[in-house]
């Protein structure tokens, strides 16, 4: 156990082998690495941009059989735009993963919401419950068409079962018209029974989802995000409460949650170490 955990925290160079455009804004990179490959749902790598910086990332894709992995990006910052230029062949750092992941539970009705690029850390998740059977209601939202995220890999999934998509846009370009967290509290108000809900978003959107689990009583995962700089709990630039999202994240229970509802939703420790406002 311990020689995984050395061997995970290490850094390993590996070349992009595919690289794909899902919106104006973001590209998914495949790669190859074992360890990766073999993360569970939910979990992160430490990506290092060459010369540029070295930054944390969801797992988007995971196939152990062909050791292979990828991650998806929004182009926001310095080391995103220099990652968005790369190709295939070009190299890049990888470490981890880390952190934990979803808890799967045994469940019969399963909600699964997403919002922007969080999409990345539901759709494993996604394949691992479809694998397993469950019925599951995915809300997707996005500001328009254009930059929904995986719509036809989880159309493509859901084909085989009895599982159902429910997309929100901001501009009303497609689904319903508005903040996915609406058709959630529709449902959710009008007495659909869920055995859990999984959640991963701007974090606004998921103190949403927060208070709407905590209101109609469902158990809630979500995947936290903070500025992380080591990614094995030593810097602290990602410690939300008495947790750290490196090592006790980046999925927290409706329990922990609640353990920091003063900071979670509303503040955030800056590159400075400031607290600044989410």
């Amino acid at each position: 156990m311990l020689d995984s955990r050395i061997a995970a925290e290490r850094m390993r160079t590996v070349k992009i082998l595919g690289v794909i455009e899902e919106t104006p804004t973001v590209k998914s990179f495949t790669f190859q690495d074992r360890l990766c490959a073999k993360a569970k749902p939910g979990q992160f790598i430490m990506i290092w941009i060459p010369g540029v910086d070295e930054i944390p990332m969801s797992l988007s894709a995971l196939n152990p059989d062909e050791a292979r992995a990828a991650i998806t990006v929004e182009k926001v910052g310095e080391a995103t735009s220099a990652l968005h230029k790369m190709k295939d062949e070009d190299t890049i750092g990888v470490r981890g993963p880390f952190g934990n992941g979803y808890e799967i539970v045994k469940a019969c009705n399963v909600m699964i919401v997403g919002g922007g690029t969080g999409l990345a850390s539901l759709v494993p998740l996604v394949e691992r419950l479809v694998e397993d059977k469950l019925k599951i209601t995915f809300l997707m939202g996005a500001k328009s068409l254009c930059d929904l995220l995986f719509l036809n890999r989880i159309n493509q999934l859901f084909s085989r079962s009895s599982s159902r998509i429910i997309a929100a846009t901001e501009d009303g370009s497609y689904g319903i018209r508005g903040l996915v967290t609406e058709p959630m509290e529709k449902m959710l108000g009008q007495g659909g029974k869920f055995d859990v809900i999984y959640a991963c978003g701007p974090e606004l959107m998921m103190y949403k989802i927060f208070l709407l689990s905590e209101k109609f009583n469902v158990p809630l995962q979500v995947s936290l995000e903070r500025f992380m700089r080591c990614a094995i709990g030593i810097c602290g630039t990602c410690v939300i409460g008495k947790y750290r999202v490196c090592q006790d994240g980046p999925i927290f229970s409706s329990l922990q949650l609640r353990e920091v509802k003063v900071e979670f939703g509303h503040f955030r420790i800056g590159l400075n170490g400031r607290k600044t406002s989410v």
